[in-house]
């Protein structure tokens, strides 16, 4: 099979975080870790349900309708995998793949298609993943940034309930200063999470509240410290100072800290998400993602986008506003889920 010839590539608002669900209690305990769960693909597919209606669709019945991989084929899978926000600049490489693989051995068929695309997506996801740093002495330090109404604070809780389903000692800290009600918000969650957490007055010193939580970290041998930032923008040079200013205190009394800076998205922006995302993990030390709101869109695609032009690693995916409705990102998972 050949090709005749190559075709050129054609190329919301931020939503407010919600609160914790008002029926949990403080004696909730969290669940094992969801991805030591049974369930644990079935709830990933539930998660895309809405994405993998889209695109699953669409490549189910590019799948079912071919027989010889062509051109007019591969324009259709570009279709379908922009329309689910992946993306122009993955979209392009994922089809230059195919055409290559085509010249050099011929596609059989809609079924191989599906499964060379799947590879493709998976080996995308795959590439930025590296062991995450364990620090020789306690605690880990994380830092939670992003925008306000990405879900920084409601993530933080979640990590929180995550952390001790796997037997870890649990810190919280409410470095979030500026924004109203942020602090009471993560009160909740660390009682519903049977966490301690470290806080100040609203409009107090990031920095200092931080110093006394790594501090009590220590001093108590806690094994994961979570630090809720203020959200901002790259282009809020006061707050990206004040972040800075965060790193270098945490770093003072921990050598490496922090070890994990985790970028909180909202699934449902997409690419406009993406676009801001780019150029806030230029400012901020990023080193891996937190998707939220997952099951709530049909742009899953920016999952695959996120870790080739972002280069970074998916960490987690948020499926729920429930405290365990957070789950350990797997590209297989992801992509079995995805595309069957």
């Amino acid at each position: 099979m050949s090709f005749l010839s190559l075709f050129g590539s054609r190329r919301e608002p931020e939503k407010p975080e919600t609160p914790p669900e008002p029926e949990e209690t403080p004696e909730t305990k969290p669940d094992k870790p969801a991805d030591k769960k049974p369930g644990f693909f079935s709830r990933m597919r539930e998660a895309v349900t809405r994405t993998r209606e889209s695109l699953g669709s669409k490549i189910e019945g590019i799948v079912a309708l071919t027989r010889t991989v062509d051109e007019s084929v591969l324009e259709d899978l570009e279709t379908a995998l922009l329309s689910s926000d992946i993306g122009v600049q993955t979209t392009t490489e994922i089809l230059d793949a195919l055409r290559d693989r085509a010249r050099r051995q011929a596609i059989d068929g809609g079924e191989e298609l599906r499964s060379l695309l799947k590879t493709q997506i998976r080996a995308i996801l795959e590439a930025p993943i590296k062991p995450i740093p364990t620090p020789a002495t306690p605690p880990k330090v994380t830092f939670l940034v992003g925008v306000n109404g990405a879900g920084k604070t409601t993530t933080s809780g979640k990590l929180a309930a995550w952390s001790r389903a796997q037997g870890h000692s649990v810190l919280l800290c409410a470095a979030d200063t500026f924004r109203a009600a942020a602090i009471e918000q993560l009160e909740v969650w660390a009682s519903r999470s049977g966490v301690e957490m470290i806080k100040t007055r609203q409009g107090g010193d990031p920095a200092a509240v931080l110093y006394d939580a790594v501090s009590a970290a220590k001093a108590r041998n806690i094994a994961d410290l979570y630090v809720d930032t203020a959200g901002r923008l790259h282009t809020k040079t006061g707050l990206m100072d004040e972040l800075e200013k965060m790193r270098r205190t945490a770093a003072r009394l921990i050598p490496e800290a922090p070890h994990e800076v985790l970028l909180v998205m909202d699934a449902t922006t997409g690419q406009n998400g993406l676009q801001q995302a780019r150029q806030f993990t230029q400012a901020a030390g990023v080193t891996g993602i937190v998707l939220t709101k997952l099951d709530g869109t049909a742009k899953g695609g920016v999952t695959v986008a996120i870790a080739r032009e972002l280069n970074l690693p998916v960490r987690f995916v948020g499926v729920g506003e429930k405290m365990t409705d957070l789950l350990e990102f797997s590209p297989e998972a992801f992509v079995d889920s995805l595309l069957g």
